[in-house]
């Protein structure tokens, strides 16, 4: 089942772009990664799903219901973190998560301990008197207090210390072990990585690539590192079968796609001393998307 159907959605702020005919889905109980810089379209495509801000063209769904004419009952159950939270500044922390547990209905004292707890924060603060942190943080506890069955993430971590973003990686695992669906918006490959096992890229308001993350990475090229004698490299260097990076007297770094079979029967023809084959990194194949043209794009 997917939670979260994305169609040909199309939205331009008079006659600039937010996004452009972006579209994939997610599926229910999974942890999806939405990953693109600065200004790519995320948070347009995320304030769209959750009828914060209207489609110019295409549709959405969410749990099988429309984003526009269901937008209240979808909040019932969402959860959501923006990448910049604002608040009224005068409240106490505790008066404003307590406001916040009132839109629905029940309340569960436990759950509000447990999550200010597991983040550290202090209810009995002003807002104005956090730090970026931990206004994050509260943020972070108002998302999660009714326990969400999707929750979306917009870039999450800015603000967090490496301490407080290791236990919201945890917070976060853990509500998915328990049913929740994930949309984690980010441009940090790291945190991505870590936590999703499918990802959407998103470059100038369209999805470039949809894939797992292990076939993302095997079904692109590989780092090859050839060590031979130098006569054997001069030859080898000139083939049009790679992409050569480095070249060293007695190595050879190169980039091949292709059949691995055709590589090592054109080896096969040199005294090869010793040989490695990785599949990229998550970073190498986001400067792959991000830094080349669009009609430069390796096929997938």
């Amino acid at each position: 089942m997917n939670i979260v159907e994305v169609h040909h959605l199309k939205k331009y702020y008079g006659k600039h772009r937010g996004v452009e005919d972006v579209d994939f889905h997610i599926k229910e109980g999974e942890i999806f990664g939405f990953i693109g810089p600065n200004g790519a379209g995320k948070s347009t495509t995320i304030r769209c799903a959750l009828s914060l801000i209207f489609p110019t063209e295409g549709s959405i769904s969410i749990f099988g219901l429309d984003s526009i004419k269901d937008k209240v009952e979808i909040a019932r159950h969402v959860g959501y973190l923006p990448s910049e939270v604002a608040y009224y500044e005068n409240m106490k922390v505790k008066d404003l998560l307590a406001y916040s547990m009132s839109f629905y209905g029940s309340t569960d004292p436990k759950r509000l301990k447990n999550l200010t707890e597991r983040m550290d924060l202090d209810i009995n603060r002003k807002i104005d008197d956090l730090s970026l942190g931990n206004k994050k943080k509260v943020g972070i506890v108002q998302g999660l207090l009714q326990r969400p069955k999707l929750i979306i993430l917009d870039e999450p971590t800015s603000g967090l210390d490496p301490l407080m973003q290791q236990r919201f990686f945890d917070l976060i695992e853990e509500e998915n072990a328990q049913g929740a669906t994930v949309l984690f918006s980010s441009h940090i490959l790291s945190e991505v990585k870590r936590l999703s096992s499918r990802i959407a890229l998103i470059k100038d308001g369209r999805i470039e690539d949809m894939n797992q993350i292990a076939n993302l990475q095997k079904n692109h090229y590989k780092n090859v590192r050839l060590t031979a004698d130098p006569a054997a490299l001069d030859q080898f260097e000139q083939s049009s079968m790679i992409d050569v990076k480095d070249r060293f007297t007695n190595e050879l770094h190169f980039q091949y796609r292709g059949e691995i079979n055709l590589l090592l029967r054109e080896l096969a023809q040199f005294d090869v001393h010793n040989l490695s084959m990785e599949d990229p990194t998550l970073e190498e194949l986001f400067m792959e998307y991000y830094v080349r043209p669009s009609d430069e794009h390796p096929s997938s």
